[in-house]
């Protein structure tokens, strides 16, 4: 089963090239793939009419419980059936559908085939988080899909309603998930199934699993978004309506109905809401001109015929069901395309303006009738087997049964009316003001529909087959002496008459309609839509005004609101949870005191210095004193670590400067400053009481305890801090290079925004030697502005420095240092040649792209993840390597090693990124600046 999922992976990822290299030929290619998971399937015909239930887990994610659990039992057969079936011919079908120059098939093939995959991983799944995670994926292909056209308004709004609607179901139903795998201890729902909660928590449970699965399924009071999806194209409904998306809401519930059909809420819950969405959807079909619209109204109204029998829980119900559920695709499927053979040849869908079709196109008639009969229950169709079956498990019980019946009869006889009214609206003789021409139908088209049309057929002639592969799944509800059994022929019984009344019905309602050519859905003002287009207006609203007090532009704004929240949540938890205790040390050691009194006096004079540079000096001080209390308490990396981060920071720092006025302006005014001075205040006393509770907690045992040995054993170094970094916790380096990166790019994207971006190559001019030059572009540096001692002690520093860094990195797994620090070292290196020789000394120093250099950092991380999974390992495990090398000697390598250098180069990239968009860009819009101004100066 992994190896049909992976196989429309591979499918998905290649169908883009395969469109673009083969045209619409690809579609027939892309077929094979689902074709191939039908044949496999049907070989496994034999072990589900046993029974059998065929079990393929892998392990996955170990915290949340998450495994690659896969279980074919016999209504995962059926679905799977259908999404593989109905799959490889509508992708057969796509071939003759798309114009040859169709702008974007490429990328529809892709997803559809992702689609494809996505649904069959739902239908396979026994895990339920990983099916909420192929549950969520077709909400995603489907929103793609729908948005198919996406220069069309109605397109992009209908995709997004979809992915709106089914997302917000999916989360409720992914708590509900969460709710019985927490109990259970297992989210397997083979084992969930076995070890239901009681009472209210399973009642909460199940409440939000239905919310999830009535919205995909878009079952009252979520209907609206269906059929604003049929912008999409026809091969996509056919295939949403058929076996996927929509599907998927019904899959669920019957998948869920033998464990959970006698829990309190689920019938009522079923039934009035499915009973509710058939009545409307049957009633909305009757009111539609276009087929298209005809034919999506009348899967709303199937699926809610599709909740009311599950909501029965009953074995003969199940089993009812089970047979609509095939016989709705092998008919739905079919018209759907029938509709999109003569959108694409007469050019619209529009009933009023379609006329002569059944003589003129026999061959598309003959499908058509032959599906529409089995949507309205005439035998000897599948959807006449599926009917009795309905209406045979309705009958007998009280009161609630006889009116469920009474129901499900009015829907068929609705059901009747729209499939008289779609054959008569697309295939009758009818005076029309022009009629439109027809253009040739090849045979290729009408393969795919007419194989399904068959299909349906065959399915009603052998009902007795079929029987025997479907009753495994209803004895899960229970085996009696008087069980039903599919026939096509059962006698004259109740079923066949309730039957007979509802044709009957349905064709008068059909003619009485005819006569009021009712002029277009006339719906009450309150729909689903409606109500939809509403909160969306509010949401909006909402948004903009909460936009407009938080987003002001201010700085202070934000911080003071941040701070504000931190204080109120810190000082309750602290007030209410913690207990304090009397023990307090102000030091280990007397000599603490010094960099501690440094810190707060640098930090008081931070506060109230006047100019900017103090401030920003003042500040680094602080930063100073910390690093010092770090030496003190015996953690040199860390000290390491905050001296460069603090010497980088205040070259930046100084660099901006220079677009600033050196002082600070006189705002805020003294009411509040005042205030901003209270904040800090107890900004700062929540912070140290936050920091002094945590010291003094409880003493649980900790996860780091463990760290030392780990590191020696498992990621080969002596230097804890280190291994750490990029081995027990590389995934946590591994997000914080990513946001690293991002930043970056950030920074420099807003520096550059004014102009292109100069090239790291460029080479300085050559004027006029004037005085000894130390550096290659000290030249370029105007005389005023050159300092011969910095650029004496750059040209003996830099590349010790540059050596330093390298030290720092390779021996950082044993000693202090490490790729962070040595990246860090090679930036100041970096900043010390373009502060003597000017921006073009820094890009003779670096001639690289810092993008590059980001991206490289990047891709050597991730690639050594990578390597460790494929060595058989885990994502970023490191392995030990000894070897011995002829006069080098013995060899200690550590693979984690590749993983600092990653994390170098990508410092060494931030680095070099800030340096040329807040030293070298800056520096040119400042002498763009100068240049105006002289101009300006010049022509006044």
């Amino acid at each position: 089963m992994l190896e049909l999922l992976l196989l429309h992976l591979f499918a998905a990822a290649s169908a883009p090239w395969l469109a673009r290299w083969l045209g619409r030929p690809a579609f027939g290619l892309l077929a094979v793939v689902p074709a191939t998971g039908f044949g496999w399937l049907a070989l496994k015909a034999g072990a589900v009419r046993d029974g059998a239930v065929l079990v393929e887990a892998y392990p996955w994610i170990a915290q949340p419980r998450l495994d690659l659990a896969l279980r074919l039992t016999t209504l995962s057969w059926v679905m799977a059936m259908l999404v593989c079936g109905v799959g490889a011919l509508v992708l057969v079908y796509c071939a003759w559908y798309f114009p040859a120059a169709e702008h974007g098939v490429a990328r529809f093939a892709g997803l559809f085939v992702g689609f494809a995959g996505a649904m069959l991983g739902l239908v396979l799944s026994d895990d339920l988080l990983l099916l909420y995670v192929f549950w969520e994926l077709t909400t995603v292909f489907s929103y793609l899909l729908i948005g198919y056209e996406a220069t069309r308004r109605p397109s992009r709004r209908a995709a997004m309603q979809a992915l709106l609607v089914t997302t917000l179901g999916g989360l409720a139903m992914l708590v509900g998930f969460l709710i019985l795998g927490a109990h259970a201890g297992s989210y397997r729902w083979s084992q969930i199934a076995n070890d239901l909660p009681d009472g209210g928590y399973l009642a909460t449970a199940l409440a939000l699993i239905l919310v999830g699965a009535l919205s995909k399924s878009a079952i009252f009071p979520f209907s609206f978004w269906l059929p604003a999806a049929m912008a999409a194209p026809t091969p996509v409904s056919a295939y949403l309506h058929a076996a996927a998306m929509v599907k998927a809401g019904v899959f669920l519930v019957a998948q869920l109905a033998p464990a959970l059909s006698q829990v309190p809420g689920w019938q009522p819950t079923l039934l009035v809401a499915g009973a509710v969405t058939m009545l409307t959807g049957g009633v909305g079909a009757l009111r539609q001109h276009d087929l298209k619209l005809l034919l999506a109204y009348g899967t709303i109204s199937q699926l809610g015929l599709l909740m009311v029998v599950f909501s029965v829980g009953t074995r003969n119900s199940a089993l009812a069901g089970v047979v609509l559920m095939v016989a709705h695709a092998l008919f739905k499927a079919p018209l759907f395309l029938v509709v999109g053979i003569i959108d694409r040849s007469v050019g619209t869908r529009d009933l009023r303006e379609l006329t002569g079709l059944r003589r003129r196109a026999p061959a598309l008639a003959t499908v058509t009738v032959a599906a529409t009969a089995s949507m309205a229950g005439l035998p000897p169709l599948a959807g006449f087997v599926a009917k009795e079956a309905v209406l045979d498990s309705l009958g007998g019980g009280g009161w609630l049964r006889l009116g469920t019946l009474a129901v499900v009869v009015a829907g068929s006889t609705l059901t009747v009316a729209y499939s008289a009214r779609f054959v008569w609206g697309a295939f009758s003789d009818r005076d029309t003001p022009e009629p439109r021409p027809l253009r040739r139908i090849p045979a290729g088209f009408l393969v795919a529909p007419a194989v399904l049309a068959t299909a349906g057929l065959a399915v009603g002639l052998l009902a007795g087959s079929l029987n025997a592969l479907l009753v495994p799944y209803a004895r899960a509800f229970g085996v009696h002496a008087d069980d039903y059994q599919l026939a096509l022929w059962h006698g004259f019984t109740p079923a066949l008459g309730l039957s007979a009344v509802a044709v009957a019905l349905g064709l008068v309602v059909f003619r009485s309609g005819r006569r009021r050519q009712a002029s277009g859905p006339r719906w009450p003002r309150l729909t689903g839509g409606a109500v939809y287009d509403r909160a969306m207006a509010l949401l909006d609203r909402f948004a903009v005004e909460v936009t407009g007090i938080t987003q002001r532009g201010s700085l202070p704004f934000y911080l003071g609101v941040i701070l504000v929240v931190m204080v109120a949540i810190g000082a309750t938890v602290m007030l209410t949870t913690v207990a304090w205790t009397s023990e307090f040390r102000f030091w280990d050691t007397p000599v603490q005191l010094v960099p501690a009194t440094v810190l707060v006096v640098a930090a008081v004079f931070a506060a109230r210095a006047q100019r900017r540079l103090t401030a920003v000096i003042l500040v680094g001080v602080t930063g100073y004193a910390t690093a010092g209390l770090f030496i003190l308490h015996g953690a040199p990396d860390l000290a390491l670590t905050q001296f460069l981060v603090e010497t980088l920071a205040m070259v930046l720092f100084v660099l901006v400067l220079r677009r600033l006025p050196p002082r600070f302006s006189e705002r805020p005014l003294l009411a509040s400053r005042r205030g901003r001075i209270t904040l800090g205040v107890v900004v700062g006393a929540t912070v140290a009481a936050m920091s002094y509770a945590a010291a003094s907690g409880p003493r649980l045992p900790r996860i780091s305890a463990a760290f030392p040995d780990a590191a020696v054993d498992f990621g080969g170094g002596n230097n804890v801090v280190n291994v750490t970094l990029v081995d027990i916790r590389a995934w946590d380096t591994m997000g914080e290079i990513a946001v690293l990166v991002v930043a970056a790019t950030g920074v420099a994207s807003l520096v550059y925004l004014t102009g292109p971006r100069p090239s790291a190559r460029a080479r300085p001019p050559r004027p006029p030697r004037q005085g000894e030059v130390w550096l290659t572009a000290g030249h370029t540096v105007e005389a005023t502005l050159r300092s011969p001692v910095l650029e004496v002690v750059t040209r003996l520093l830099f590349h010790i420095i540059v050596l330093f860094s390298l030290y720092l990195l390779f021996t950082g797994h044993n000693t202090p240092g490490g790729g962070f620090a040595g990246g860090l070292v090679t930036a100041l290196a970096l900043a010390l040649r373009y502060l003597a020789g000017g921006r073009l000394e820094l890009n003779l120093a670096a001639p690289v792209d810092a993008g590059l250099v980001l991206g490289a950092g990047l891709f050597v991380a991730v690639g050594t993840g990578i390597a460790g999974m494929a060595l058989g390992g885990e994502v970023l495990q490191s392995a030990l390597l000894d070897v011995h090398l002829p006069v080098i000697g013995d060899l200690h390598l550590v693979t984690s090693t590749f993983f600092d250098i990653g994390v170098y180069l990508v410092v060494v990239g931030v680095g070099l990124e800030l340096l040329r968009s807040l030293g070298d860009e800056v520096d040119r819009q400042h002498e763009r600046d100068q240049r105006a101004g002289q101009a300006e100066h010049g022509g006044t």
